[in-house]
């Protein structure tokens, strides 16, 4: 199926539900926290060099006829930054671009109605806005305890090869990095199902925070 080179761009440093876990190993390294950091203040005070920038890198002959995988961690912070990948992955035709994303709004509203055809992405379960994916409709990831759980469930692995993610069938399985710390945040659960416990769990502090507004004797 080929290899994949990955364009190594900003690290989002939001807080993130369940995407917390993505931000493990070799990337809590001081010298690979910092490049990110330094990459990500780079987009934010100058967009646009950053695009001429990255445009004339992938120009460079050993991107053509490759994948490159957006982000090796982080995700399209905004909708400015994600138009600006766009006219990047447009100027750059003879390459392929796929990336994992849990920003389902801004690709619906940016990607999804006239996609470049050399862009593929697939939507990952563990975010806010797991709610609006649909997985008769959209090609969706989650990550499991392991690869035995992803058979279980019925999902197709992407282990052999990451492009399998977008390439592959849908829906995608998988498995979560043997780090023992984060698999015991995780207990063996789907990060889509880990989400909805912690979506529940917010709106439950919400709903109380709001009784207690409305009956504050009730909080003595």
């Amino acid at each position: 199926m080929g290899s994949s080179r990955t364009a190594y761009l900003p690290l989002e440093f939001r807080k993130f539900d369940t995407r917390r876990c993505q931000y493990n190993g070799t990337y809590r390294f001081p010298v690979v926290l910092r490049r990110h950091q330094e990459n990500l203040r780079y987009v934010l005070d100058d967009l646009p060099g950053w695009t001429a920038e990255i445009t004339a890198e992938l120009a460079h002959p050993k991107f053509a006829d490759s994948w490159v995988r957006i982000h090796d961690s982080g995700d399209f912070f905004s909708g400015e930054y994600l138009s600006a990948w766009l006219r990047i992955i447009a100027s750059t035709p003879a390459t392929r671009f796929y990336a994992y994303t849990k920003e389902v709004a801004a690709f619906r509203a940016l990607v999804e109605t006239a996609p470049p055809r050399n862009f593929w992405w697939v939507y990952s379960y563990g975010g806010r806005q797991d709610d609006q994916l649909d997985p008769s409709a959209d090609r969706v990831a989650d990550v499991f305890p392991d690869a035995d759980a992803i058979t279980e469930a019925g999902w197709n692995s992407q282990e052999e090869s990451d492009l399998l993610a977008v390439l592959g069938r849908s829906p995608v399985g998988i498995p979560a990095n043997n780090i023992a710390h984060y698999k015991a945040l995780q207990a063996g659960r789907r990060w889509s199902h880990w989400q909805t416990a912690v979506n529940a769990a917010r709106r439950d502090r919400i709903e109380r925070a709001s009784r207690t507004k409305r009956n504050p004797q009730h909080a003595r």
